[in-house]
Protein backbone atom coordinates (compact mmCIF):
# COMPACT_ATOMS: atom_id res chain seq x y z
CA UNK A 1 0.00 0.00 0.00
CA UNK A 2 1.51 3.12 -0.64
CA UNK A 3 -0.72 6.06 1.08
CA UNK A 4 -0.73 6.26 4.33
CA UNK A 5 -3.54 4.32 5.71
CA UNK A 6 -6.42 6.82 7.94
CA UNK A 7 -9.58 5.86 9.09
CA UNK A 8 -12.31 6.70 11.68
CA UNK A 9 -12.97 3.14 12.94
CA UNK A 10 -10.89 -0.08 13.28
CA UNK A 11 -8.01 -0.13 10.28
CA UNK A 12 -6.64 -3.61 9.68
CA UNK A 13 -4.14 -4.09 7.07
CA UNK A 14 -3.02 -7.45 6.67
CA UNK A 15 -0.45 -9.97 4.78
CA UNK A 16 1.35 -6.62 3.76
CA UNK A 17 4.53 -6.90 2.69
CA UNK A 18 6.30 -3.64 1.21
CA UNK A 19 8.07 -3.58 -2.15
CA UNK A 20 9.36 -5.53 -4.56
CA UNK A 21 12.40 -7.63 -3.77
CA UNK A 22 13.50 -10.53 -6.03
CA UNK A 23 14.87 -13.51 -5.90
CA UNK A 24 16.49 -16.81 -8.00
CA UNK A 25 19.90 -16.85 -9.24
CA UNK A 26 20.33 -14.53 -12.47
CA UNK A 27 21.36 -17.03 -14.79
CA UNK A 28 18.55 -19.49 -14.36
CA UNK A 29 16.41 -17.71 -16.93
CA UNK A 30 17.12 -20.71 -19.85
CA UNK A 31 15.86 -24.07 -16.93
CA UNK A 32 13.51 -21.71 -15.72
CA UNK A 33 11.89 -19.12 -18.26
CA UNK A 34 11.19 -17.36 -15.30
CA UNK A 35 11.05 -13.66 -17.08
CA UNK A 36 12.73 -10.93 -14.61
CA UNK A 37 15.73 -13.21 -14.12
CA UNK A 38 16.88 -12.30 -17.70
CA UNK A 39 16.35 -8.65 -16.98
CA UNK A 40 18.74 -8.96 -13.58
CA UNK A 41 21.21 -10.72 -15.46
CA UNK A 42 20.87 -8.03 -18.74
CA UNK A 43 21.65 -5.17 -15.66
CA UNK A 44 24.75 -6.83 -14.35
CA UNK A 45 25.93 -7.91 -18.14
CA UNK A 46 25.71 -3.98 -18.49
CA UNK A 47 22.90 -4.08 -21.72
CA UNK A 48 20.27 -2.95 -19.71
CA UNK A 49 19.47 0.30 -17.31
CA UNK A 50 18.75 -0.74 -13.87
CA UNK A 51 19.88 -0.97 -10.33
CA UNK A 52 22.81 -2.97 -9.92
CA UNK A 53 22.68 -5.94 -7.57
CA UNK A 54 24.46 -6.27 -4.33
CA UNK A 55 27.70 -8.02 -4.29
CA UNK A 56 26.17 -11.14 -2.51
CA UNK A 57 23.04 -11.31 -5.11
CA UNK A 58 25.53 -12.58 -7.64
CA UNK A 59 25.45 -15.88 -7.26
CA UNK A 60 25.08 -18.54 -10.24
CA UNK A 61 23.50 -21.87 -10.09
CA UNK A 62 26.11 -23.54 -9.68
CA UNK A 63 27.21 -22.11 -6.44
CA UNK A 64 24.19 -22.74 -4.62
CA UNK A 65 24.49 -26.24 -2.66
CA UNK A 66 22.48 -27.46 0.28
CA UNK A 67 24.88 -27.01 3.09
CA UNK A 68 24.02 -30.15 5.69
CA UNK A 69 24.08 -33.12 3.39
CA UNK A 70 25.45 -36.18 5.19
CA UNK A 71 26.69 -36.52 8.60
CA UNK A 72 27.10 -32.50 9.07
CA UNK A 73 23.38 -32.45 8.89
CA UNK A 74 22.95 -35.99 10.90
CA UNK A 75 24.18 -34.02 14.04
CA UNK A 76 21.21 -31.42 13.21
CA UNK A 77 18.97 -33.98 13.59
CA UNK A 78 17.76 -33.12 16.89
CA UNK A 79 18.55 -29.81 17.38
CA UNK A 80 21.61 -29.62 20.12
CA UNK A 81 21.31 -27.36 23.37
CA UNK A 82 22.13 -23.65 23.16
CA UNK A 83 25.85 -23.12 23.22
CA UNK A 84 26.34 -21.04 26.10
CA UNK A 85 28.85 -18.81 25.06
CA UNK A 86 26.36 -18.08 22.21
CA UNK A 87 23.72 -17.77 24.46
CA UNK A 88 24.86 -14.93 26.79
CA UNK A 89 25.67 -12.31 23.72
CA UNK A 90 22.39 -13.32 22.10
CA UNK A 91 20.77 -12.43 25.03
CA UNK A 92 22.66 -9.22 25.81
CA UNK A 93 20.44 -8.15 22.46
CA UNK A 94 17.31 -8.20 24.26
CA UNK A 95 16.94 -6.86 27.96
CA UNK A 96 15.75 -2.87 26.20
CA UNK A 97 13.53 -4.48 23.65
CA UNK A 98 10.36 -5.89 23.41
CA UNK A 99 9.35 -8.89 25.39
CA UNK A 100 7.23 -10.91 22.06
CA UNK A 101 10.75 -11.14 20.39
CA UNK A 102 11.10 -15.04 19.34
CA UNK A 103 14.54 -15.97 17.74
CA UNK A 104 15.94 -19.35 17.12
CA UNK A 105 19.61 -19.35 15.38
CA UNK A 106 22.04 -21.94 14.55
CA UNK A 107 25.78 -21.23 13.20
CA UNK A 108 26.54 -23.98 10.84
CA UNK A 109 30.06 -22.85 9.65
CA UNK A 110 32.12 -25.14 7.87
CA UNK A 111 34.98 -26.62 9.95
CA UNK A 112 33.49 -25.63 13.42
CA UNK A 113 30.53 -27.70 16.01
CA UNK A 114 27.31 -26.28 15.18
CA UNK A 115 26.31 -23.87 17.79
CA UNK A 116 22.75 -23.02 18.95
CA UNK A 117 20.49 -19.58 20.55
CA UNK A 118 17.26 -19.25 21.45
CA UNK A 119 14.65 -17.00 22.87
CA UNK A 120 10.90 -17.64 23.44
CA UNK A 121 11.51 -20.53 20.29
CA UNK A 122 8.28 -22.32 21.34
CA UNK A 123 5.76 -18.93 21.29
CA UNK A 124 3.60 -18.84 18.83
CA UNK A 125 2.69 -16.09 16.70
CA UNK A 126 0.97 -15.07 13.65
CA UNK A 127 3.80 -16.02 10.73
CA UNK A 128 2.25 -14.01 8.19
CA UNK A 129 3.85 -14.27 4.27
CA UNK A 130 6.58 -16.60 5.90
CA UNK A 131 3.39 -18.86 5.85
CA UNK A 132 3.62 -19.30 2.43
CA UNK A 133 6.85 -21.32 2.45
CA UNK A 134 4.86 -24.17 3.48
CA UNK A 135 2.93 -23.39 0.14
CA UNK A 136 6.39 -23.99 -1.53
CA UNK A 137 6.54 -27.16 0.36
CA UNK A 138 3.53 -28.40 -0.82
CA UNK A 139 4.07 -27.79 -4.50
CA UNK A 140 7.19 -29.65 -4.41
CA UNK A 141 5.37 -32.69 -2.58
CA UNK A 142 2.61 -32.28 -5.19
CA UNK A 143 5.26 -32.42 -7.92
CA UNK A 144 6.86 -35.09 -6.37
CA UNK A 145 3.44 -37.31 -6.34
CA UNK A 146 2.99 -36.80 -9.79
CA UNK A 147 6.85 -37.70 -10.86
CA UNK A 148 8.36 -39.18 -8.38
CA UNK A 149 11.45 -40.72 -10.48
CA UNK A 150 11.82 -37.59 -13.20
CA UNK A 151 13.14 -34.11 -11.56
CA UNK A 152 13.15 -33.17 -15.15
CA UNK A 153 9.55 -33.61 -15.79
CA UNK A 154 8.91 -32.11 -12.46
CA UNK A 155 10.67 -29.17 -13.43
CA UNK A 156 8.74 -28.71 -16.62
CA UNK A 157 5.67 -28.98 -14.92
CA UNK A 158 6.93 -25.75 -13.90
CA UNK A 159 8.48 -23.89 -16.87
CA UNK A 160 5.62 -25.24 -19.16
CA UNK A 161 2.29 -24.91 -17.57
CA UNK A 162 0.91 -21.40 -17.79
CA UNK A 163 -1.82 -20.24 -15.56
CA UNK A 164 -4.39 -17.40 -16.32
CA UNK A 165 -5.17 -14.76 -13.55
CA UNK A 166 -8.35 -15.24 -12.36
CA UNK A 167 -10.62 -14.78 -9.33
CA UNK A 168 -8.36 -16.36 -7.04
CA UNK A 169 -6.58 -13.13 -7.15
CA UNK A 170 -8.73 -10.79 -5.36
CA UNK A 171 -8.14 -8.61 -3.56
CA UNK A 172 -4.09 -8.03 -3.28
CA UNK A 173 -2.37 -4.81 -3.32
CA UNK A 174 1.25 -6.34 -3.99
CA UNK A 175 2.98 -5.17 -6.90
CA UNK A 176 4.89 -8.07 -8.99
CA UNK A 177 7.60 -7.27 -11.71
CA UNK A 178 6.83 -7.64 -15.10
CA UNK A 179 9.49 -8.00 -17.71
CA UNK A 180 9.15 -8.35 -21.91
CA UNK A 181 12.58 -10.25 -22.68
CA UNK A 182 12.10 -9.07 -26.51
CA UNK A 183 10.64 -5.87 -26.01
CA UNK A 184 12.64 -5.40 -22.80
CA UNK A 185 9.65 -3.18 -21.20
CA UNK A 186 9.38 -3.42 -17.44
CA UNK A 187 6.89 -2.74 -14.93
CA UNK A 188 6.06 -3.34 -11.18
CA UNK A 189 2.25 -3.23 -10.36
CA UNK A 190 -0.02 -5.60 -9.02
CA UNK A 191 -1.37 -8.87 -10.67
CA UNK A 192 -4.29 -7.97 -13.16
CA UNK A 193 -6.95 -10.46 -14.41
CA UNK A 194 -6.03 -12.05 -17.11
CA UNK A 195 -2.57 -11.98 -16.86
CA UNK A 196 -0.15 -15.33 -17.67
CA UNK A 197 2.48 -16.55 -15.97
CA UNK A 198 4.17 -19.96 -16.34
CA UNK A 199 3.76 -21.87 -12.40
CA UNK A 200 7.49 -21.09 -12.09
CA UNK A 201 6.52 -17.39 -12.31
CA UNK A 202 3.45 -17.96 -10.07
CA UNK A 203 6.06 -19.60 -7.33
CA UNK A 204 8.42 -16.45 -7.49
CA UNK A 205 6.26 -14.14 -7.47
CA UNK A 206 4.70 -15.76 -4.63
CA UNK A 207 8.09 -16.09 -2.83
CA UNK A 208 10.54 -12.92 -3.78
CA UNK A 209 7.14 -10.26 -4.30
CA UNK A 210 5.38 -12.05 -1.57
CA UNK A 211 2.09 -11.73 -3.59
CA UNK A 212 -0.91 -12.98 -2.11
CA UNK A 213 -2.78 -13.50 -5.28
CA UNK A 214 0.20 -15.32 -6.39
CA UNK A 215 0.42 -17.68 -3.07
CA UNK A 216 -3.34 -18.36 -3.45
CA UNK A 217 -3.34 -19.27 -7.00
CA UNK A 218 -0.69 -21.67 -6.45
CA UNK A 219 -2.26 -23.28 -3.49
CA UNK A 220 -5.33 -23.66 -6.05
CA UNK A 221 -3.05 -25.38 -8.29
CA UNK A 222 -1.76 -27.87 -6.19
CA UNK A 223 -5.12 -28.29 -5.03
CA UNK A 224 -5.60 -29.31 -8.93
CA UNK A 225 -2.49 -31.68 -8.86
CA UNK A 226 -4.17 -33.49 -6.05
CA UNK A 227 -7.17 -34.01 -7.55
CA UNK A 228 -6.04 -35.08 -11.07
CA UNK A 229 -2.94 -36.55 -10.73
CA UNK A 230 -1.72 -37.84 -14.13
CA UNK A 231 -4.37 -35.90 -15.81
CA UNK A 232 -3.52 -32.53 -14.29
CA UNK A 233 -3.75 -30.14 -15.81
CA UNK A 234 -7.98 -29.88 -16.42
CA UNK A 235 -9.49 -27.58 -18.66
CA UNK A 236 -10.62 -24.44 -17.24
CA UNK A 237 -14.39 -25.86 -17.37
CA UNK A 238 -13.49 -29.08 -15.46
CA UNK A 239 -11.45 -26.49 -12.97
CA UNK A 240 -14.41 -24.41 -12.43
CA UNK A 241 -16.62 -27.79 -11.89
CA UNK A 242 -14.05 -28.98 -9.15
CA UNK A 243 -14.29 -25.93 -7.28
CA UNK A 244 -18.19 -25.56 -7.72
CA UNK A 245 -19.48 -29.25 -7.30
CA UNK A 246 -16.68 -30.95 -4.20
CA UNK A 247 -18.19 -30.45 -0.37
CA UNK A 248 -16.61 -27.22 1.01
CA UNK A 249 -15.39 -29.43 3.84
CA UNK A 250 -13.64 -31.87 1.76
CA UNK A 251 -12.03 -28.83 0.19
CA UNK A 252 -10.86 -27.43 3.41
CA UNK A 253 -9.66 -31.00 3.98
CA UNK A 254 -7.31 -31.31 0.73
CA UNK A 255 -6.26 -27.46 1.34
CA UNK A 256 -4.61 -27.96 4.98
CA UNK A 257 -3.21 -31.18 4.07
CA UNK A 258 -1.43 -29.86 0.88
CA UNK A 259 0.41 -27.41 2.86
CA UNK A 260 0.77 -28.62 6.73
CA UNK A 261 1.88 -32.75 5.65
CA UNK A 262 4.87 -31.47 4.20
CA UNK A 263 5.84 -29.51 7.75
CA UNK A 264 4.89 -32.77 9.51
CA UNK A 265 6.91 -35.30 7.05
CA UNK A 266 10.01 -33.29 8.07
CA UNK A 267 9.13 -33.00 11.77
CA UNK A 268 7.48 -29.97 12.20
CA UNK A 269 4.72 -30.36 14.73
CA UNK A 270 1.45 -29.32 14.71
CA UNK A 271 2.07 -27.10 17.68
CA UNK A 272 5.26 -25.50 15.84
CA UNK A 273 3.54 -24.54 12.39
CA UNK A 274 0.23 -24.03 11.30
CA UNK A 275 -1.30 -22.50 7.78
CA UNK A 276 -5.35 -22.43 8.04
CA UNK A 277 -5.82 -19.82 5.48
CA UNK A 278 -6.33 -19.04 2.15
CA UNK A 279 -4.38 -15.32 1.50
CA UNK A 280 -7.24 -13.66 -0.67
CA UNK A 281 -10.32 -13.09 0.13
CA UNK A 282 -11.83 -15.04 -2.41
CA UNK A 283 -9.63 -17.86 -1.96
CA UNK A 284 -10.95 -18.04 1.53
CA UNK A 285 -14.48 -18.05 0.16
CA UNK A 286 -14.01 -21.04 -1.93
CA UNK A 287 -11.80 -22.91 0.31
CA UNK A 288 -13.08 -22.93 4.27
CA UNK A 289 -10.01 -21.69 6.43
CA UNK A 290 -9.02 -25.05 8.57
CA UNK A 291 -7.77 -22.65 11.60
CA UNK A 292 -5.38 -20.06 12.33
CA UNK A 293 -2.29 -19.63 11.04
CA UNK A 294 0.54 -19.77 13.45
CA UNK A 295 4.26 -20.35 13.84
CA UNK A 296 7.34 -20.66 16.19
CA UNK A 297 11.03 -19.88 15.70
CA UNK A 298 11.93 -22.97 16.27
CA UNK A 299 9.48 -24.55 13.56
CA UNK A 300 10.97 -22.01 11.31
CA UNK A 301 14.28 -22.56 11.95
CA UNK A 302 13.62 -26.61 11.83
CA UNK A 303 12.54 -25.79 8.23
CA UNK A 304 15.30 -23.97 7.35
CA UNK A 305 17.61 -27.07 8.84
CA UNK A 306 15.77 -29.63 6.77
CA UNK A 307 15.87 -27.23 3.41
CA UNK A 308 19.66 -27.27 4.31
CA UNK A 309 19.74 -31.30 4.54
CA UNK A 310 18.00 -31.78 1.49
CA UNK A 311 15.12 -33.52 3.33
CA UNK A 312 12.33 -30.79 2.44
CA UNK A 313 10.33 -33.90 -0.06
CA UNK A 314 14.06 -34.86 -1.17
CA UNK A 315 17.10 -32.87 -2.69
CA UNK A 316 15.72 -31.71 -5.63
CA UNK A 317 13.10 -30.11 -4.39
CA UNK A 318 14.92 -28.76 -1.50
CA UNK A 319 17.70 -27.37 -3.45
CA UNK A 320 15.10 -25.59 -5.87
CA UNK A 321 13.24 -23.65 -2.58
CA UNK A 322 17.14 -22.08 -2.03
CA UNK A 323 16.98 -20.99 -5.27
CA UNK A 324 13.95 -19.60 -5.02
CA UNK A 325 14.99 -18.39 -1.78
CA UNK A 326 17.86 -16.45 -3.07
CA UNK A 327 17.74 -12.32 -2.53
CA UNK A 328 19.17 -11.45 -5.74
CA UNK A 329 18.12 -7.69 -6.23
CA UNK A 330 16.40 -5.16 -3.69
CA UNK A 331 16.74 -6.68 0.15
CA UNK A 332 14.29 -5.60 2.32
CA UNK A 333 13.62 -6.05 6.23
CA UNK A 334 16.10 -8.06 8.56
CA UNK A 335 17.79 -8.62 4.76
CA UNK A 336 18.88 -5.53 4.06
CA UNK A 337 21.13 -5.29 6.71
CA UNK A 338 24.26 -3.28 5.32
CA UNK A 339 26.24 -6.11 7.12
CA UNK A 340 25.10 -8.32 4.70
CA UNK A 341 26.15 -7.02 1.44
CA UNK A 342 28.38 -9.29 0.31
CA UNK A 343 26.86 -12.47 1.86
CA UNK A 344 24.56 -14.43 -0.43
CA UNK A 345 21.06 -14.10 1.58
CA UNK A 346 18.37 -17.17 1.29
CA UNK A 347 15.05 -15.02 2.97
CA UNK A 348 11.80 -14.71 3.10
CA UNK A 349 9.55 -12.20 5.65
CA UNK A 350 6.31 -11.48 6.69
CA UNK A 351 4.25 -8.71 8.22
CA UNK A 352 0.57 -8.37 9.66
CA UNK A 353 -0.41 -4.79 11.69
CA UNK A 354 -3.64 -3.82 12.77
CA UNK A 355 -3.85 0.19 13.62
CA UNK A 356 -6.95 1.63 15.63
CA UNK A 357 -7.24 5.44 16.46
CA UNK A 358 -4.90 6.47 18.52
CA UNK A 359 -4.49 10.45 20.20
CA UNK A 360 -0.77 11.83 19.35
CA UNK A 361 0.04 8.33 16.78
CA UNK A 362 -0.64 7.78 13.28
CA UNK A 363 -0.42 4.13 11.46
CA UNK A 364 1.97 3.63 9.08
CA UNK A 365 3.58 0.40 7.37
CA UNK A 366 4.59 -2.15 9.87
CA UNK A 367 4.09 -0.12 13.01
CA UNK A 368 0.70 -1.18 14.44
CA UNK A 369 -0.96 0.10 17.76
CA UNK A 370 -3.38 -3.40 17.91
CA UNK A 371 -1.18 -5.74 15.96
CA UNK A 372 2.43 -5.39 14.65
CA UNK A 373 3.56 -8.80 13.75
CA UNK A 374 7.08 -9.56 11.97
CA UNK A 375 8.80 -12.43 11.07
CA UNK A 376 12.18 -13.03 9.38
CA UNK A 377 13.95 -16.32 8.23
CA UNK A 378 16.95 -16.51 6.82
CA UNK A 379 20.21 -18.40 5.48
CA UNK A 380 23.00 -16.30 5.23
CA UNK A 381 26.45 -17.25 4.01
CA UNK A 382 29.16 -14.89 3.86
CA UNK A 383 32.08 -15.46 1.33
CA UNK A 384 34.61 -16.29 4.60
CA UNK A 385 32.57 -19.55 4.88
CA UNK A 386 30.36 -17.73 7.85
CA UNK A 387 27.12 -19.52 7.56
CA UNK A 388 23.93 -19.64 9.81
CA UNK A 389 20.36 -19.94 9.71
CA UNK A 390 17.87 -17.80 11.66
CA UNK A 391 14.58 -17.23 12.31
CA UNK A 392 12.77 -14.44 14.33
CA UNK A 393 9.39 -13.25 15.15
CA UNK A 394 8.47 -10.27 17.10
CA UNK A 395 5.11 -8.44 17.80
CA UNK A 396 6.12 -5.06 18.43
CA UNK A 397 3.55 -1.99 19.09
CA UNK A 398 4.13 1.16 17.90
CA UNK A 399 7.13 0.40 16.16
CA UNK A 400 8.82 0.78 12.54
CA UNK A 401 9.42 -3.14 13.05
CA UNK A 402 11.54 -3.45 9.48
CA UNK A 403 13.96 -1.29 11.15
CA UNK A 404 14.10 -3.49 14.25
CA UNK A 405 14.73 -6.47 12.35
CA UNK A 406 17.31 -4.89 10.07
CA UNK A 407 19.59 -3.66 13.36
CA UNK A 408 18.80 -6.54 14.46
CA UNK A 409 20.43 -8.44 11.62
CA UNK A 410 23.41 -5.82 12.06
CA UNK A 411 23.82 -7.08 15.44
CA UNK A 412 23.31 -11.06 15.56
CA UNK A 413 25.91 -10.81 12.21
CA UNK A 414 28.29 -8.93 14.31
CA UNK A 415 28.18 -11.13 17.18
CA UNK A 416 28.80 -14.65 14.65
CA UNK A 417 32.04 -12.56 13.17
CA UNK A 418 33.46 -12.75 16.68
Amino acid sequence: MKRRYLCPVLCLLLWVQGGVAAAYPIDGYASTGIRRIERLRLIVEGTLKGTQLPPGGKKPLSEIRLNLLGDAGDALATLPLPDAGLQKQIDALFPDRHESYGLALVDITPGKPARVALRQADRQLSPGSVGKLAIAAGLFRELKSLYPDSTAKRQAVLRDRKIVAGKWIYTDHHEVPVFDPEARTFVSRPIREGDVFSLYEWVDHMLSASANAAASTVWKELMLMRRYGSAYPPSAEEEEAFFRTTPRTDLRDMAMSIVNDPLREIGISQNDWQLGSFFTGTGKRIVPPGGKSYATPRGLLAFLVAVERGLLVDEWSSLELKRLMYMTARRIRYASSPALTNAAVYFKSGSQYKCKPEPDFTCGKYMGNVENYMNSVAIIEHPDGRTYLVAIMSNVLRRNSAVEHQSLATFIDRILAK
